[in-house]
């Protein structure tokens, strides 16, 4: 029976702080009983009750990790069923089918793509987790040995993919130290690999036929004591999928059904052969509770979009992308080099930093913290104003760094130009540079290099 908000009030050291973000412990108890807040966020509960509050304190989906070390996947821990409420917390895994059955080659191919895929956004890395490894031959010793290629030749996590119990016995021995997710559990073999799960203590994938027959096989396994359990409902159609994760999520967080409080596997490879089919597939559910997609293959075209949808839809909305404030090199500046400034917003600076490069002309970048605004909402609201760029200029340091006195400010700052040289005490000469970061190259080759 899970606790009630007064029995929760019970256990809290009932100081009505206010620091948890509500004004009592009391209404702190309430929150945490409905789920609608984090057992963290009190700091001051001692460590018997944290102990006893744990259960209750867990968010709706259980968080479960698949891996060790090297690119380790962490799916789950959801408390919402919209982004906008709060936000959501672990992005789902992207994992490549590699079949045994696939001559070595192949093989080497898509181990090196899954090496290899790397992409940098705005100063994130995207790239692909997992390798999701099917037994297709029927022979342990072929899958034991794809296994271990993939284990000893790449850090990514793996996926053992046979309803076989003693194939997945011999391929868990080969990479139990990865600690592997082991797909799937069916009504024929849940007995059989509860026990493997147990002994190598590694997640368990469950695949029923439907919610009903994911919630009779999950709750089989939770009483034989395991908790790290990802579900597969067996639908291989888009809409019955669709539908199944939309329910699946609803029942948790809203129903408080606790047999289908888990991270989700798409198995987008199984429902179609067309890859870009695939990827919409990926797609809707990266944005729809997806845990772990499992795509055929991987093309950048294809891969780039996925990477790039997920790292949108798990950011923070309430935490804009910034980087840090200061003085940034781009190229080899000196003390003849033009001086620029932009905002912390993560987007504009890496656009603007790419264009100075672009442009070859050694520069300095000035960054602002503008607590992650653009320019524009920056400067609306009053955070990236000549009163509050001129102190920024003049404490960071970039007065030591060149002999010119000049600055370039974005075009949208053209407004502050004379009050920013005011603030300066007439001793910077304000230019105002161009309002887009594309038209930056052909600015520093033609105006800077005249002024």
């Amino acid at each position: 029976m899970p606790l009630s908000g007064i029995e929760i009030f019970k256990l809290l050291p009932k100081k009505n702080c206010g620091e948890c973000g509500v004004p009592t412990c009391l209404a702190f108890a309430m929150n945490l009983a409905q789920g609608k807040a984090e057992l963290d966020a009190c700091p001051y509960i001692s460590e018997e009750a944290r102990e006893k509050l744990s259960e209750v304190a867990a968010p709706p989906i259980r968080e479960v990790v698949i891996g060790s070390d090297g690119r380790v996947v962490k799916v789950g821990g959801e408390t919402v069923l919209f982004r906008h409420e709060k936000t959501f917390v672990n992005p789902p895994g992207i994992a490549m089918l590699i079949s045994d059955a696939m001559d070595d080659s192949e093989i080497d191919a898509r181990i090196d793509k899954l090496n290899k895929m790397v992409y940098d956004r705005a100063g994130f890395i995207l790239r692909p987790e997992m390798a999701a490894l099917r037994c297709d031959s029927g022979n342990p010793n072929r899958f034991g040995d794809v296994v271990g290629r993939v284990a000893n030749s790449s850090d990514c996590s793996i996926m053992l993919i046979s309803y076989d119990p003693s194939i997945q016995a011999a391929a868990l021995e080969i990479c139990k130290g990865k600690r592997p997710l082991i797909y799937a559990a069916t009504e024929e073999n849940i007995d059989e690999m509860i026990e493997l799960a147990k002994e190598y203590t590694c997640p368990l994938a469950i695949k029923g036929n439907g919610l009903i027959g994911v919630a009779k096989l999950t709750s089989m396994a939770m009483q034989s004591g395991l908790k790290d359990l990802l579900i597969d409902t067996g639908a291989r159609s888009l809409k019955e999928a669709f539908t199944h994760h939309i329910m699946a999520r609803r029942a948790a967080l809203v129903g408080k059904v606790k047999e289908l409080g888990f991270p989700t596997i798409v198995m987008a490879c199984e429902m179609s052969d067309d890859l870009l089919m695939q990827t919409f597939i990926g797609a809707i559910f990266i944005a729809k509770y997806g845990g772990i997609i499992v795509l055929s293959d991987f093309q950048g075209h294809s891969l780039y979009p996925l990477l790039l949808a997920r790292m949108n839809i798990y950011t923070d909305p309430r935490r804009p992308l910034a980087v840090e404030e200061g003085i940034y090199e781009i190229g080899k500046p000196n003390e003849e080099s033009p001086v620029l400034l932009t905002c912390n917003f993560s987007l504009t600076y890496f656009l603007v930093s790419t264009e100075i490069e672009n442009s070859r002309v050694p520069s300095w970048l000035l960054v602002k913290d503008t607590e992650g605004l653009s320019v524009m909402t920056a400067w609306a609201g009053g955070k990236l104003t000549a009163d509050v760029i001129a102190p920024f200029v003049r404490k960071c340091g970039i007065e030591s760094k060149v002999k010119h006195r000049k600055l370039i400010i974005p075009g949208y700052l053209a407004p502050e130009s004379g009050a920013l040289e005011e603030e300066l005490g007439g001793e910077w000469e304000i230019l105002v540079g161009p309002r887009e970061a594309a038209n930056i190259p052909a600015y520093l080759r033609t105006i800077w290099q005249a002024a």
